[in-house]
């Protein structure tokens, strides 16, 4: 699917995806709430997280560990460098 959604996705889900535009590499959910400039409070987190869970769901974002998300396709970083 590339990452294209079959149907036009409400504006907070577009915006959760600009985010991972900007982004390089993974984000967890309270990262997308602080790019999005809601709250970082438990509620917000929980709320942008299962927006996340269900892009994740429909093939539009991947999460290659738990809690952390990233779009299809992109490399994430190395946090130790290879010898």
């Amino acid at each position: 699917m590339d990452g294209v959604p079959a149907e036009p996705l409400p504006p907070r889900y577009r915006e959760i995806l600009a985010a991972f535009e900007r982004a390089d590499g993974t984000l967890r959910a309270k990262d997308v709430c602080q790019a999005l400039g809601t709250g970082t409070e438990p509620r917000h987190v929980e709320g942008i997280r299962a927006k996340l869970k269900r892009l994740v769901s429909r093939d539009i974002l991947t999460e290659p560990e738990p809690g952390l998300f990233t779009l299809p396709g992109a490399t994430r970083p190395a946090s130790q460098p290879q010898t």
